[in-house]
């Protein structure tokens, strides 16, 4: 029996177990010392026995009766009436400490309820799962704001050097892809850049050179250009429904690559992004878009139709990333099911594709590996499987 398993109780010589047996409770002992022996007893449990530290103290009374030699009675009688004040003082100053520190928890919990209700406001009204979601979006927010800073130093750099920049923004319908832009440029300087999200083209345009109507939108010296939806619609888009012949479509693949490589050589810097959504997800954000009224102006007749062309489509992308990535203009994979992550992925993209000046090198700038994907590691997953 080693005494370091127990704990002295406020009587001398009485210990109880440190640790709880799950069927017996905790067991009582006592141990002191009689004409140079040392006596030890085990007196029994909490649960087994129903022991409490004082019917442990009369256990361990007539066990001492038992080896010593009974005192004269006077003395008895005041040493159980001194040992009880004792306990009695000993309890009631652990019952105080106890006391203020319930006090002082009850206080903190009571001051941090008051600021999380005055934030809150009336939270009683809202979805538990709504604002579990607002909640996480500050979070969310909050976690990108560092990288927002560097995209501020990259914008200014920029300029300074007069360069230019191109982003391409690909995916399916509900890729993320426009919450993804909103998080980039938010706190960019707007004079220095440019969102182009082209429609149909008219008769004028659908005469021209294909890439002319985008060229129209290229950045100046010091301007970013963002593309929502690029030229890479005569990739997928446009040969799926229709909107360009086979031989216009072939045309463009075989043009694109060296047409971007121009791009690069004369000092443009393009970074194309492709979002990648999976096919379970998409279903997701198309039945919030049609459940909700703030969405439903998002959904339109093609995303209808996106999940019934859903392998149509694979087969396109498929095509496109294996043919039009090159090492002057690769593509960069980004996972979008969860959206804050697809996000700040797409901001580590950007910043690591020019060397600015005051980059703060103790963020993560490396690549989430599970988010930002090699093409031939999304190539390799689509040849197994159609869901992305």
């Amino acid at each position: 029996m080693n005494l370091s398993d127990f704990e002295i109780t406020t009587h001398s010589g009485l210990y109880v177990s440190k640790e709880s047996h799950p069927k017996y409770g905790k067991k009582y002992i006592t141990r002191f010392q009689h004409d140079k022996k040392r006596y030890v007893k085990v007196l029994g449990y909490s649960l087994r026995d129903k022991l409490n530290v004082k019917n442990a103290f009369d256990l361990m009374q007539k066990y001492k009766d038992s080896i010593i030699e009974e005192p004269a009675e006077a003395v008895v009688e005041v040493a159980i009436k001194q040992s009880v004040e004792k306990s009695k003082e000993k309890i009631k100053v652990q019952e105080k400490k106890v006391l203020e520190k319930n006090n002082i928890e009850f206080a903190k919990l009571k001051e941090e309820n008051d600021f999380f209700k005055s934030i809150l406001g009336d939270y009683h009204k809202l979805k538990p799962e709504v604002l579990a979601e607002g909640i996480q979006k500050i979070h969310d927010l909050d976690a990108l704001k560092k990288y927002q800073i560097e995209l501020i130093k990259l914008q200014n750099y920029l300029e300074k050097e007069n360069k230019r920049m191109i982003i391409l923004f690909e995916g399916r319908d509900a890729s993320g892809k426009g919450g993804a832009i909103r998080r980039i440029t938010r706190y960019m300087n707007n004079k220095h850049y440019r969102i182009v999200a082209l429609g149909k083209p008219d008769d004028t345009q659908k005469n021209q050179w294909f890439l002319q109507r985008y060229i129209e939108h290229f950045p100046t010296g010091g301007e970013i250009v963002l593309f929502d939806r690029s030229w890479y619609n005569r990739a997928m888009v446009e040969p799926i429904f229709g909107f360009c012949t086979p031989e216009e479509h072939e045309i463009f693949m075989e043009d694109v690559v060296n047409f971007e490589q121009d791009l690069v050589r004369q000092g443009m810097i393009l970074i194309k992004l492709y979002f990648s959504v999976s096919k379970e997800e998409q279903k997701r954000r198309f039945d919030r878009r049609i459940e909700d009224p703030l969405r439903q102006w998002k959904f339109s007749e093609v995303d209808m139709q996106a999940q019934d062309l859903w392998d149509e489509f694979s087969e396109k992308k498929y095509e496109m990333l294996r043919r039009t990535t090159s090492r002057a203009a690769p593509w960069h994979i980004v996972r979008s099911d969860d959206k804050h992550k697809a996000r700040l992925e797409a901001m580590k993209i950007i910043l690591n594709s020019v060397d600015y000046d005051g980059r703060n090198y103790s963020l993560d700038f490396d690549p989430n590996e599970t988010v930002n994907i090699s093409v031939q590691k999304e190539l390799l997953q689509m040849r197994k499987s159609k869901d992305y």
